[in-house]
């Protein structure tokens, strides 16, 4: 199963990377396999450090900004309890690991952790068709080199049903931060 959700790792300046990610897990969340790309920061990260903290959220747009490395503001960040990194303070959990193994013999890696702690700050909000549906557009909007346009407006006119009908303000403002975002990079191709 995979889980979606932000990935701290540090930089070489000592400052914070943070990444959505969506790491293969087991049901019980005591392993994680991530999957970046080589070219990745979080990749370079992680192999450089061989540690970095995993974040449950449902801060839809935190998610969305992450994606397309553009966060407006740094969320508060938190010591790490086990490993020199950083907590997102405002995440629901979160799960600091180690790098057990690194498989870099393709350009999607992937790497075996060992959790070495488990944090909870507060309850998830609960399940949302809007806050999937951002989630989905955040994807769509890391892949606007990969598919044509055609699919991805056909995929956002869809998801845009379900933020409308399920979801609040913030759903509202990550999925329409996403359209914006997804429309400059269509008309820079």
């Amino acid at each position: 199963m995979i889980v979606e959700g932000l990935c701290t790792t540090r930089n070489p300046d000592d400052s914070t990377n943070i990444a959505p990610m969506g790491p293969v897990v087991d049901a019980g969340l005591t392993e994680f396999r991530f999957r970046p790309f080589r070219t990745s920061t979080t990749f370079q990260n992680l192999q450089s450090t061989g540690y970095g903290v995993f974040h449950i959220t449902d801060d839809v747009r935190m998610i969305a900004e992450a994606a397309v490395g553009h966060l407006q503001l740094l969320p508060v960040l938190q010591p790490a309890l086990k490993i020199p990194g950083r907590v997102i303070a405002s995440a629901c959990r979160w799960y600091e690991f180690e790098v057990v193994s690194i498989d870099d013999s393709d350009e999607r890696t992937e790497i075996a952790t060992r959790i070495l702690h488990t944090g909870h700050l507060r309850d998830y909000f609960g399940l949302n068709r809007a806050k999937h549906a951002c989630v989905e557009a955040a994807i769509l909007a890391t892949r606007t080199h990969l598919l044509p346009a055609s699919e991805i407006e056909a995929e956002l006119q869809r998801l845009a049903v379900l933020v409308t009908k399920t979801g609040g303000e913030a759903e509202q403002a990550a999925f329409d931060f996403l359209r914006t975002t997804i429309a400059q990079a269509g008309q820079s191709r």
